[in-house]
């Protein structure tokens, strides 16, 4: 049980931007940030975190909390194991009431593991002759901790001699449990390892690459409550003073590149783990704005790749370049033949990601022929949207010249989606309508009632965004921009049906105007409809009633 004081004192400490950008990337914007939220999928920001409130809040799916929520929601933890996560992001020891924490001791099943496997490597020929062939010195096997693990019961017996519980090691992915739940084995066997640690420095987990000839070259560790692959960054705790310094990253492709980049004086290198890049890494790479060289193989997978990040990186405001090793070279093995002026020069002669991604999309598809040249161009002016204004206006002459087409193709296409999305005119004077609209996007019961009330054509050039709404269309920008205005709020059920009295007020009275003007009524009729309104539906409205608006 984690000591109460220890608990708020973690509680107090908390920054909920460090907590939520450690899983997302966010956005300044006034005194709050938002993101993409991380529990529905959406293009367009609904997610907002106030620092000064330290909460969070979806207007698109409603998620909302504080730190603790958001990581107990996003990895799916209780209570406890959300705060130990805080306190291992944090870096804060916490304390406990009785015995250690489940993180803490993962963690120091980790350490010891790790302190074992380098006194392994020590003591076998074999693994050192392999990294001594593939240019790996001294230094740096000691500044990655690089070791070896021999066979399955090695371990289990090292756990033992230590009176390391074989359950925590499971729990710390060294250790899986076989068939018979009672003969847990070595997840890694006969392979030189490699610590991987995250951001702050603490050994989350490992890689390992066999020198049995084992099929499955490279295996890294298995998710668990301190190591996600697809967040972390291979190298990346060592690299990160040079990348704040440098304002550059270099991202390979695996633990050897990363070794010997950094060997050779390229110390801001980094490798995704047996994953492609993918948006829960871009938090991490975001901070301290580097620009980004991706240095892969010039390999059909390496090209796939590189496309595949450089689309995602371009479209989330990342800057940098793309390097494709020719002829099937490989960084590392061109460092350890003492190439490194080659690899500097093909650092320097990257590609920028933009032109890099619009010429690998068009390059997918025969322009010869007139189809294939349509569906390059949808897919680049697709790409093109996700750019700010001033970047696809710059990049359309690049595109349209590498398609052969016109540029002002982009231009048609452009004035099409402003017709069909335009924007709305969101004036302070009509305050009360907007508050009404916003506060349905976020609660269906109170758009049943409004529904029974009006027609969405009541609401006259606000009508698209009601019918938005109806149609469930979240990610509409016009529809997003409204729900994200801090001018407009969200009512409760006593506001919202003071306001919709407002409006039916409002409406009555110019049906009674129209009906004044309008000649195409018999005087009898006339006096009906305006008798009616003044004397029997706006006294009723005033009195708190809630009355459909009919034709009449």
């Amino acid at each position: 049980m984690i000591d109460k004081a220890s608990e708020e004192q973690l509680k107090s400490s908390i920054n909920i931007i460090d907590i939520i950008s450690n899983y997302i990337e966010v956005k300044k914007t006034g005194a709050n940030f938002k993101a993409n939220c991380p529990f529905h999928g959406e293009k367009t920001p609904s997610f907002i975190i106030s620092p000064a409130k330290g909460i969070f809040h979806c207007f698109g799916c409603g998620a909302g909390g504080d730190a603790i929520k958001f990581v107990m929601d996003y990895e799916q933890l209780n209570y406890p194991d959300a705060l130990e996560k805080i306190a291992s992001i944090m870096n804060f020891s916490l304390t406990y009431a009785e015995g250690h924490g489940d993180f803490n001791q993962i963690k120091r099943v980790l350490e010891q593991v790790q302190d074992w496997y380098v006194k392994n490597l020590e003591n076998n020929p074999v693994a050192k002759t392999y990294l001594k062939k593939r240019g790996i010195n001294a230094q740096s096997v000691e500044k990655f901790g690089i070791g070896y693990i021999g066979k399955s019961y090695e371990l289990i017996n090292f756990l033992s001699d230590n009176f390391i519980p074989l359950d925590k090691a499971i729990e710390a992915g060294v250790l899986a449990n076989g068939d018979n739940q009672n003969s847990p084995y070595a997840r890694l066997t006969e392979r030189i390892t490699f610590p991987i640690y995250s951001a702050n420095g603490s050994v989350v987990g490992f890689g390992g690459r066999t020198i049995s000839n084992h099929p499955a070259k490279y295996i890294n560790s298995p998710q668990t409550k301190l190591f996600n692959k697809s967040q972390l960054l291979y190298g990346y705790s060592e690299a990160k003073l040079h990348i704040y310094k440098e304002k550059k990253v270099i991202i390979c492709e695996g633990y050897l590149d990363v070794i010997l980049f950094h060997q050779a004086g390229f110390n801001t290198a980094v490798a995704t783990l047996g994953t492609a890049l993918t948006p829960q890494h871009l938090p991490v790479l975001k901070k301290g704005e580097p620009k980004i060289v991706l240095a892969y193989d010039g390999d059909t997978a390496g090209v796939k790749a590189a496309l595949k990040a450089s689309i995602m990186l371009s479209e989330h405001g990342f800057d940098g370049s793309v390097v494709l090793f020719p002829n099937g070279a490989d960084p590392a093995d061109m460092i350890a033949d003492n190439r490194i002026d080659e690899v500097a020069n093909l650092l320097q002669s990257g590609q920028e990601l933009i032109p890099f991604s619009i010429e690998m999309i068009a390059k997918e598809y025969n322009l010869e022929r007139p189809r294939e040249k349509e569906i390059a161009f949808k897919k680049i002016n697709n790409f093109l949207d996700k750019l700010t204004p001033i970047l696809r206006e710059a990049y359309i002459p690049y595109s349209a010249s590498l398609l052969q087409i016109s540029p002002k193709l982009f231009g048609l296409i452009e004035n099409t989606r402003e017709k069909t999305n335009r924007k709305f005119n969101l004036k302070q004077d009509n305050l009360g309508v907007l508050n009404i609209i916003k506060t349905v996007s976020q609660n269906r019961k109170l758009l049943l009632t409004l529904l029974d009330i009006v027609q969405p054509s009541d609401f006259k050039e606000y009508s698209p965004l009601l019918e938005m709404i109806i149609e469930d269309d979240k990610e509409n920008p016009n529809l997003i921009g409204l729900i994200l205005d801090d001018n407009y709020k969200i009512l409760n059920e006593k506001q919202f049906k003071k306001e919709l009295i407002h409006l039916l007020i409002v409406l009555y009275r110019e049906k009674y105007k129209s009906v004044i003007d309008n000649k195409t009524i018999s005087y009898n009729k006339k006096q009906y409809i305006m008798r009616k309104i003044k004397s029997d539906i706006i006294p009723r409205l005033k009195n708190g009633e809630l009355i459909e608006f009919k034709k009449l």
